[in-house]
């Protein structure tokens, strides 16, 4: 058997999918999303089964990318959880079928509570979409399942039609990377979307050289830092930099006369930099846009600290 052959299959059939829920979408979707900008309240999110499953993911994130929302076990909701709705509440319902009796049955809840529903179904004679305000169609022609039993294509379109929805908001919105950090403190994305440089850099004992410093000099101070560098500088003006490779290059290049020369022999060359108030995640890019293992930390002008890549 050609398990290759199988996955590759799986792949054609889910995309497929894709692009016919993809032909589906109408002026209804920007309705749709105007609908969930100008609530007052929450979006809160139900189905049961897979749909459920794919519903919590929904929920992940929306509410990480600026739109309040919960999901609601609609099996709970009969038990007290319908307590959790308010009026203003939009409410997202999921059923491929359009028929699971778990979410059909709140439906004359959410009719009496004075809540706009949007039924993410694949029938459009379903009850669930009969009954609800608006329609998001997950209609497709086949499950990548060859039992057509496990839903696989789906909730992979039910995915994505939840993402496309989630984006579309989250532009409306003009969410930007420090509103995402916000919202994730604790993860390493959002401690560099955070922290500053400032947070970071390292100021004690760094490698600051005088112009006149000779070569036996500008060696101690690479050798006794960590940056494999040297900073040359007057009254923390940054004059330039000398690396480990511009000493190696000199011993090839020069041979004798290298252990004479002075840092200033080097040469004045702009080195990398970045303000210390600058954040974490802009230092990181530059570091590897430019292919460098350190930057030099400025503050008005004047030599603050350095930053290596080992302390992000």
């Amino acid at each position: 058997m050609n398990y290759l052959e199988i996955a590759h299959d799986v792949f054609d059939i889910e995309m497929n999918g894709l692009s016919l829920v993809r032909s589906h979408l109408n002026s209804h979707f920007n309705e749709i999303v105007k609908l969930i900008l100008e609530s007052e309240g929450r979006l809160v999110v139900t189905g049961m089964g897979k749909s459920g499953l794919v519903g919590k993911k929904m929920v992940a994130t929306f509410a990480s990318t600026g739109t309040r929302s919960f999901f609601m076990h609609p099996g709970e909701a009969y038990h007290g959880d319908l307590g959790m709705i308010h009026s203003k509440d939009v409410v997202l319902a999921i059923s491929n079928s359009g028929e699971s009796e778990e979410v059909v049955k709140l439906l004359s809840f959410f009719k009496d509570n004075g809540n706009k529903v949007i039924a993410m179904t694949g029938r459009k004679d379903s009850t669930l979409s009969k009954h609800s305000d608006y329609l998001l169609n997950i209609q497709i022609e086949k499950e990548a399942c060859p039992l057509e039993l496990a839903p696989t294509t789906s909730t992979t379109v039910t995915m994505v039609l939840g993402d496309a929805l989630a984006i579309a908001l989250m532009k409306a919105r003009n969410f930007k990377a420090e509103n995402f950090a916000r919202f994730h403190p604790g993860g390493s994305l959002g401690r560099k979307l955070l922290t500053k440089v400032s947070d970071l850099m390292k100021t004690d004992n760094l490698p600051i050289v005088d112009p006149s410093d000779d070569f036996d000099k500008i060696l101690a101070v690479i050798s006794s830092g960590r940056f494999g560098l040297a900073v040359i500088a007057e009254n923390l003006n940054v004059l330039g930099l000398i690396t480990d490779g511009d000493i190696r290059r000199a011993l090839k290049e020069r041979k004798d006369k290298a252990l004479e020369m002075t840092a200033k022999d080097f040469g004045y060359k702009e080195p990398l930099s970045i303000e210390a108030s600058d954040k974490i995640v802009v230092a990181e890019e530059l570091m590897q846009d430019k292919k460098v293992t350190a930057l030099i930390v400025k503050d008005n002008g004047l030599l603050k600290g350095i930053l290596h890549r080992y302390d992000i």
